[in-house]
């Protein structure tokens, strides 16, 4: 296998491990508003742009779910969960994205959260200045299972899709990177690949770290 020229790296639940409180304060938020929010409906809502999650959820739930205000209501929740104990980076990322630096491998983040969130999270963990590119939620039209955003980033990054990983740990994310063209690599979070998505992986790890290896040619990383 040629080495890849670029990752583009999402970044909850991938590199920061905040998909979790995403899910608890999502389910809070809706039912301070009155709706049974479980987390299977917060699953399936994962990296996906807002203009695919409200009528998704709209659907579930009815039209008198209030997006807008249920997500802003997350939104507070997570901000001061964050403000009183910080974030944390996920296992492995700071040696992978150091590998990556040292054989001149691009980096991009591909995430579905706005730029100045994405600036401040990742400037807490320490890694912000290894980036050479950032696409995020309010820089695309069109976000993830759109292959927009991973268009965008291997174009940014100056390589073909094909010539780039992308590292997710949701299904949304996945299908985005696929449809792109890339080759998609999961290392998951709150649940592990299912038949529905496994075909559309290129790899499948258990940590950041565990790429490194596909990097170097050492393993194809499929699952069994």
């Amino acid at each position: 296998m040629t080495t890849p020229k670029a990752l583009l790296l999402d970044m909850d639940g991938l590199m920061i491990d905040t998909e979790w409180m995403l899910a608890k304060f999502w389910m809070q938020a809706a039912h301070e508003a009155g709706f049974p929010m479980e987390l299977e409906h917060v699953l399936g809502i994962r990296s996906l742009a807002a203009i695919y999650a409200k009528p998704k959820l709209q659907g579930i739930f009815g039209e008198d779910f209030d997006y807008e205000r249920i997500r802003a209501r997350r939104r507070e929740l997570t901000a001061q969960y964050i403000a009183a104990n910080g974030i944390t980076a996920k296992p492995g990322l700071h040696a992978l994205l150091h590998y990556a630096k040292d054989h001149g491998i691009r980096l991009a983040v591909t995430t579905a959260t706005d730029r100045e969130r994405t600036n401040e999270y990742l400037r807490q963990i320490g890694v912000y200045e290894l980036f050479d590119a950032f696409i995020c939620g309010d820089m695309v039209r069109h976000g993830k299972p759109d292959p927009e955003t991973y268009l965008t980033a291997s174009k940014t990054v100056g390589f073909a899709p094909e010539e780039c990983f992308a590292l997710e740990d949701s299904p949304n994310g996945i299908l985005s990177a696929h449809a792109a063209g890339c080759k998609p690599v999961m290392i998951p979070d709150l649940s592990e690949p299912d038949d529905a998505i496994r075909p559309y992986l290129f790899a499948c790890v258990k940590t950041l770290a565990d790429v490194i290896p596909l990097l170097k040619g050492e393993t194809d990383g499929k699952t069994e």
